[in-house]
């Protein structure tokens, strides 16, 4: 076999994990809610979904839909396409080039070294 490749923990590292689409989603439904002084019961109902489902859409449980995302906007009166450019420009400003999730290994057993990339 090969060997075992041993990643030390003082060399791992130190950034934070790369939030979900779904949970920059739900923030941004949640504080337009908020801004606007919504009840979450009173916005579900307006979109067609059940309080529960909206407040996991909201925590970033659930990934929804196009029409549940449509249908949530609608409730609340804003813009899909805004929506959608303001959580893009969320991810964006975040590091995420190649080169930034690169860590190289210490050499196992010695001889040579290792390099792991990220997916």
């Amino acid at each position: 076999m090969g060997d075992i490749l041993r990643i030390h923990p003082d060399r791992r590292p130190s950034r934070e994990p790369e939030p979900l689409w779904r949970e920059v989603l739900g923030r941004r439904l949640r504080d337009t809610r908020r801004r606007r002084g919504a009840r979450l019961v009173d916005v579900a109902a307006r979109a067609g979904l059940s309080p529960q489902y909206l407040s996991e859409i909201e925590r970033g449980r659930k990934e929804p839909s196009s029409e549940m995302i449509a249908a949530v906007c609608g409730a609340l009166n804003i813009d899909l396409v805004r929506l959608l450019g303001g959580i893009s420009a969320d991810l964006t400003r975040r590091p995420t080039s190649s080169t930034s999730r690169v860590a190289t290994l210490p050499p196992a057993g010695g001889a040579g070294g290792a390099t792991l990339l990220a997916a």
